[in-house]
């Protein structure tokens, strides 16, 4: 849809404007009476395929004069990536100057404008505008359940804006769609359009708020699922914390204790001792696939500090509001934290006396971003056969490609070599024996795959609201905007589950099963099989998505999610039982 020309032009002007939105003169938000207002067309799609958007003139809208070359508005990467080409209308709008009702265009419908007019107003298509950098929505036609038993088809000709001002600056804009007139072939259609100002006492920096659902994202039940989540750490974190101060406290006044009678009865003593303790000689020992885990641990480490500071920096400055701000931030950071995910794989790689750290190091840096790039590229080939503004345009994926190289890698291969260099000496409690142990067959709720399904339960449980409100705001249309609650949320996930991998590796210490680690992980990262059931039910409940492309965009959407989740839990929970580990067996005092 898209030309080559377009595409080159948007990879040079993102280079130069560095990824930050571009400036025009409306950014300043302020007018003169009688200044140009430029409305920007945007997109089009079916309402309820959020994901399947194509050119604005796909349809045969009236399009702007022939003589004159369309003006485009390219934006930042983030925005580019979230599939929006806005173009001048060229419909005229002046600053508190009302316009009486005027045309457009007139057209005559040919067969195809007939097919592709009645296709949209059947599949319920929707338009959105830009003015003022503040977003317009309006249908094509009338709702199917408003024409119901009308084998008519209709389309909506006329559009009133209704524009609310503060001064000389913009508060919103309201756009009413009006007279539908039938589709037929050979008949004619008139598109016109009109204006009204009017004043409004709103201050321009809460001319926002009309976008934002109040009642729904702050209705009671999110207030009660942050409280219910809340009590579930409190109970967990104490549960563990009881359990774990008297257990333990337990095994070691038995296992240290001096007043044995004999060497006979020490040994007998310890003939006939079992659990965590038996295990001192291997629970140290180096994991199977040793990178992987390494790499797996680095990345999600660098995943976690990723949320947390998209989030604080989106609770600082607001960037719901701008197009795309989301995204941009995200793909920075990520770069950014890259540093964090080689130093946290390359100094546990080197403590568990690792020789590989090169391939070490190449599977952090590469691992997550190239599982996205490839889920991408296939929902991006889709897209492309579709001719939807999903596609993105080549020259953004060269400079997503050229921040990884340039950016997001050196940092990982530096701090990969910091953190084997700074924290890679080995500082276990025990020494490691020379042959493993043998290990005992236990009931199967003991065994590492009963724990691992088990373990991402109560994580999934704190986080389970907090996925309806987000899943919502992604598919329904609807800006997500209470990052207060994500941000609860985020922490009460990251606290449950390092809770519940702690107790699930204490379990299995005391089944005399020392291979903990890939458990440990498992445990964590298991939330993220929960979380993909729960899509596949809020798809088929809670939506009314159609057709090959937006089922593959949604699962595709939500297999990056889960993968991105359940590293970060996984490694999260690993590192949580990690120092639990170390910490119960630093108290025993063995040779």
């Amino acid at each position: 849809m898209r030309g080559a020309a377009a595409g080159a032009a948007l990879a040079a002007l993102a280079l130069l404007a560095g990824l930050i939105p571009a400036l025009g003169d409306e950014h300043n938000h302020r007018y003169q009476v009688g200044d140009t207002v430029t409305l920007w067309v945007n997109k089009v799609g079916p309402y309820n395929n959020p994901q399947e958007t194509y050119n604005y003139y796909l349809l045969p809208f009236c399009r702007p004069k022939p003589a004159e070359r369309p003006r485009h508005k390219w934006g930042g990467l983030g925005e580019v990536l979230q599939g929006n080409e806005l173009i001048d209308s060229q419909l005229e709008l002046k600053f508190r100057t009302d316009v009486p009702k005027r045309d457009i265009c007139r057209m005559t419908l040919d067969d195809e404008d007939v097919e592709d007019f009645s296709e949209a107003v059947k599949r319920h298509y929707w338009y959105e505008f830009f003015a003022d950098e503040l977003p317009i929505w309006g249908f094509v036609g009338p709702p199917p359940e408003q024409t119901k038993g009308d084998d008519t088809v209709y389309i909506y000709t006329h559009k009133t804006f209704d524009i609310a001002y503060n001064g000389d600056r913009i508060i919103h804009i309201n756009l009413t769609s009006e007279n539908p007139q039938p589709i037929k072939g050979g008949g004619q259609l008139t598109f016109t359009y009109e204006v009204h100002w009017k004043a409004s006492s709103i201050p321009f920096v809460r001319r926002f708020e009309r976008y934002l659902d109040f009642n729904f994202f702050e209705h009671q039940i999110h207030w009660f699922s942050i409280f219910n989540s809340f009590m579930m750490v409190i109970f967990l974190t104490g549960l563990v914390t009881m359990i774990m101060l008297r257990t333990l406290r337990k095994d070691y006044a038995r296992y240290t204790q001096k007043d044995h009678d004999d060497l006979e009865s020490l040994e007998r003593d310890m003939n006939e001792e079992s659990g965590w303790k038996l295990v001192h000689g291997d629970v140290f020992r180096p994991p199977r696939f040793l990178e992987v885990l390494a790499a797996l641990v680095g990345t999600g480490v660098q995943l976690a500090l990723l949320v947390l500071s998209v989030i604080l920096i989106t609770i600082a400055g607001a960037l719901f509001v701008e197009r795309g701000t989301i995204v941009t931030v995200f793909i920075i950071c990520y770069a950014l934290t890259s540093f964090v995910g080689g130093y946290v794989s390359g100094s546990y790689y080197a403590r568990n006396e690792g020789k590989a750290w090169i391939q070490t190091m190449l599977l952090t840096a590469c691992t997550f971003p190239v599982s996205c790039f490839a889920i991408a590229f296939v929902l991006n080939t889709i897209a492309i056969f579709y001719q939807s503004l999903a596609a993105v345009p080549f020259g953004s994926i060269v400079i997503v490609l050229l921040i990884w190289m340039f950016i997001s890698f050196p940092l990982c291969l530096f701090g990969t070599v910091v953190g084997r260099n700074w924290a890679g000496a080995p500082d276990h409690p025990c020494r490691v024996k020379r042959i493993p142990s043998p290990i005992p067959d236990k009931a199967w709720y003991l065994t590492p795959q009963a724990i691992a399904v088990v373990g991402g339960l109560l994580p999934f449980g704190s986080i389970f609201i907090e996925m309806y409100f987000i899943f919502t705001s992604f598919w329904n249309y609807k800006v997500y905007y209470v990052y207060g609650f994500f941000l609860l949320v985020f922490l009460i996930l990251l606290i449950v589950t390092v809770c519940v991998t702690i107790v699930g590796t204490y379990f299995l210490l005391n089944a005399e099963n020392y291979h903990w680690h890939w458990t440990a992980f498992s445990a964590g990262a298991s939330t993220s099989v929960y979380v993909m059931l729960y899509s596949v039910h809020y798809f088929v409940v809670k939506t009314k998505m159609t057709g090959f492309f937006q089922t593959a965009f949604y699962f595709g959407y939500t297999a990056m999610f889960c993968l991105g989740l359940s590293t970060m839990c996984g490694a999260v929970g690993y590192l949580g039982a990690l120092a639990f580990v170390r910490r119960i067996f630093r108290g025993l005092k063995v040779d």
